[in-house]
């Protein structure tokens, strides 16, 4: 009955509800919450990573930029190409290098070119957002940029004890999404930034299928929250919400994407 509900008030983002199951543009850097700054590297492999799945090939990006105290500094010709091993292959990925200076939050965000999935005769868009904080000193974490496609947090995602809870909101270009479904992944299979592979075993067994990759559903006012039961990073996927469906002819899969860490409680 709900689902009917969601696919009545927001036909658009229902529309492509099956369509990215499981795919996910990754901008990974191991610590989201930092001490101090210097450089990082950060690694973008499009990929299915609570799984080690496969990594697929997709052109160049189409933006790459960093936001800190509301100052945006494109990083589009910093992005290289380079491989990324899975499980499943080793396949065509990107990484980028970047250094940080001074307190607060760096905002990355990453639009990747559209990439064809043959199975569904669609292509997908993954607009990706991920927050490095240096210091603790909160700065442009929950700033709404009026993306195409977008999670704005309301709660800190670098900030989040395992066992606790993310909030976020849907928007496209700053207007809420109601009844979004969204796509939810642990990193399960650690991430190695030397090798540019994931590790060989995963941190937990999933007990079944069904939580490989789990799926939530926003509300009335674009708002969800998830519970996070693991320190680690995770991936929330809000499918079809962008405001371009169509690429080339083809349907656009126009997803937002957003990485949080949990911390263990010590």
């Amino acid at each position: 009955m709900f689902k009917k509900i969601a696919l009545t008030a927001a036909a658009s983002a229902a529309l492509y509800s099956s369509v990215a199951s499981a795919h996910f543009q990754m901008v990974y850097t191991p610590e989201l919450l930092r001490e101090a700054g210097g450089p990082i590297s950060l690694k973008l492999p499009f990929t299915h990573p609570s799984e080690s799945g496969h990594v697929m090939a997709v052109d160049e990006p189409e933006a790459f930029y960093v936001v800190k105290k509301g100052k945006k500094t494109d990083l589009l010709d910093t992005v290289k190409p380079s491989q990324w091993t899975s499980a499943s292959n080793t396949g065509s990925s990107y990484e980028a290098q970047y250094s940080l200076r001074g307190l607060g939050d760096y905002v990355f965000i990453y639009e990747m070119a559209p990439y064809y999935e043959a199975s569904e005769d669609i292509y997908i868009q993954q607009i990706s957002k991920s927050i490095v904080n240096v210091g603790s000193l909160p700065t442009d974490w929950n700033e709404d940029f009026g993306l195409k496609a977008e999670i704005v947090p309301l709660t800190k995602p670098y900030a989040i004890y395992e066992g606790g809870t993310f909030t976020g909101v849907v928007r496209s270009e700053g207007q809420p999404v109601p009844f979004a479904e969204i796509e939810v992944e642990y990193v399960n299979y650690e991430p190695n930034s030397d090798t540019n592979a994931f590790a060989s075993e995963g941190n937990i067994e999933p007990p079944a299928d069904a939580f490989i990759t789990m799926t939530i559903f926003a509300d009335a006012n674009g708002t969800f929250t998830f519970g996070i039961p693991k320190a680690g990073q995770w991936g929330f996927a809000a499918l079809g919400v962008g405001s371009e469906t169509e690429y080339k002819g083809k349907e656009l899969s126009q997803d937002a994407v957003i990485w949080v860490q949990a911390h263990a409680i010590k």
